[in-house]
Parts: C-alpha cells; sequence; structure tokens
C-alpha cells in the first residue's frame, strides 16, 4: 500500500481504504456475471464450465467433474505490448 499511498498523497490507512473499496467494486460486478473492464491493463469475467466427465490418472478410473465457475483475466492490447516488445 506504500506505493498507493505515495502516489495518491494519502495516508496508508486511506489508501488501503481506496484500493479495498475499488476490490469490492470489482469483486461485486463479478458477482453479478459482469464485465469489468479497466482501461490500458485489460478485462476480468465470469466463465462458467459445464459438468464433465474426467478420468483420474493413477487408475484409470472415470470421475464426474462438477460444473464450476472461474474469473478470466484477458490482457489489453497495450499491455500485452509492454511485455512482448
Amino acid at each position: 500500500m506504500g506505493k498507493i499511498a505515495t502516489t495518491l498523497n494519502q495516508s496508508k490507512a486511506d489508501a488501503e481504504r481506496t484500493f479495498d473499496s475499488i476490490l469490492t467494486l470489482i469483486l461485486d460486478c463479478l458477482k453479478n456475471d459482469e464485465q469489468v473492464k479497466i482501461a490500458g491493463f485489460g478485462t476480468y469475467k465470469v466463465a462458467k464450465r459445464k459438468a464433465r466427465i474426467g478420468r483420474n490418472p493413477r487408475t484409470g478410473e472415470q470421475i464426474q467433474i462438477a460444473a464450476s465457475q472461474k474469473v478470466k483475466f484477458l490482457p489489453a492490447k497495450a499491455l500485452k505490448e509492454m511485455f512482448n516488445k
């Protein structure tokens, strides 16, 4: 939080509250199945995986894998270019 506090010219406690507020907003959007786009950085979105049948690699036995959700991050073009010059 030190760098955020310095950049925003705030105390560390204020910077932490600011960061926590932003994080809460992002998480609330994701919980409501909304995409979160941050210009120049990327997009967070919820990806849903259907239930499927998998295989235990040790025994070869078929197992049922439950449906699930995960958060995906898609980097913006500018972010990709920054690391792949």
